[in-house]
């Protein structure tokens, strides 16, 4: 109960069919960076799928999402620029900033009154970038993207969401924020990975032409490290070619979300400000919380917990990843359980 397998495609037997012929057909590495002899005709194919799936200009495929925030602000930004980033903006977020010369202005969570006042107060400074997470891991709350994109074109700032919880959950057949809020084209640059929804390992930034090309003669991550190997490469293609055939296993991982967290909420948990099937079961403590955790391991249910640093002190959580592959008994399993734990430690 706590993976980032949302629709299942980790252990889908197209995708794993499609690694098979990859291997057959490329080998097993790419024997090379990106921009010397790694680009493999399996690379260009699946930013063309990546682009035509998220509705963009043009994408670009990285490594992995942590290396793709990497690649971006650090290039986009530089001396005498400045950033603007929400205070729970994920862990690859705030180090790609960190990576910059920029200077930071970190903004109160999802407060867009707080963030237009410091955009009024910075309005003079050229380039402006307005970034934040698109879906909050922790909480699974989302970004007020329609405010936040108004606010930018209104002070000239860039926009650019990690939608690496948004996509295969969010929008048309699973294509993210921006579609969920119809804000296409309206957002300059959005990272994504392959590791979460899409089951396999990788990332990409998606966007505007223009910043896409700039990022492939640039972006340090992408000239200087190997390329993604073939059968993840073709692994990842899959995954998007179901999703643009089908949205039944979106359309099932929200089922399971609703039926669990309503029924967590008639147990008596708090499962925070969640907006999406991420379920934050908050329990406080962190001691609580990792005694939660064991008790529900032996119970037969794997749940993990998580505490500081990673959530602030006394905000300890199970956090609940639900999955379109569980089926309705294994919710009633785990919901069994929880039950069976949180009366035991007395949190319900």
């Amino acid at each position: 109960m706590c993976s980032n397998n949302y629709l299942g495609f980790a252990n889908d037997p197209r995708l794993k069919e499609a690694a098979k012929r990859a291997i057959d057909e490329y080998g097993v590495g790419p024997a090379a960076v990106r921009s010397i002899a790694g680009t493999m005709s399996l690379h260009l194919e699946l930013e063309r799928k990546i682009a035509e799936f998220k509705r963009t200009e043009a994408a670009i495929s990285l490594q992995g999402g942590l290396i793709s925030n990497l690649a971006a602000i650090p290039l986009l930004m530089g001396e005498g620029d400045v950033i603007f980033t929400d205070e729970l903006n994920h862990a690859s977020i705030i180090d790609g900033c960190r990576l910059t010369k920029a200077r930071r202005v970190i903004y109160p969570h999802r407060d867009t009154k707080a963030l237009a006042a410091a955009l009024e107060e910075n309005k003079a400074i050229k380039k402006k970038l307005i970034v934040t997470d698109g879906v909050f891991s922790m909480d699974g709350d989302l970004a007020p993207l329609p405010e936040i994109v108004e606010l930018a074109e209104k002070y000239e700032a860039i926009v650019m969401v990690d939608d690496a919880h948004g996509e295969g959950v969010l929008g048309d057949h699973g294509r993210g924020i921006v579609d969920h809020f119809g804000l296409h084209g309206r957002v300059d640059l959005e990272m994504g990975t392959m590791s979460k929804a899409f089951g396999v390992v990788g990332g990409y930034l998606a966007g505007k032409a223009k910043i896409i090309e700039f990022l492939r003669q640039r972006a340090r991550p992408f000239l200087f490290s190997s390329a993604t190997t073939p059968a993840d490469v073709a692994a990842c293609i899959a995954a998007i070619e179901i999703l643009q055939e089908t949205d039944e296993p979106v359309r099932r991982l929200w089922e399971n979300a609703r039926y669990f967290k309503a029924e967590m909420k008639k147990l008596g948990f708090d499962t925070g400000v969640s907006e999406t099937p991420i379920t934050p079961v908050m329990l406080g403590e962190a001691k609580t919380a990792w005694d939660f955790s064991k008790k529900l391991f032996n119970e037969g249910v794997f749940a993990q917990a998580i505490g500081y640093p990673t959530v602030p002190q006394g905000k300890a959580r199970i956090r609940v990843m639900i999955s379109a592959l569980h089926t309705r008994k294994d919710l009633d399993f785990a919901l069994e359980k929880f039950e069976k734990v949180g009366k035991e430690l007395r949190v319900i």
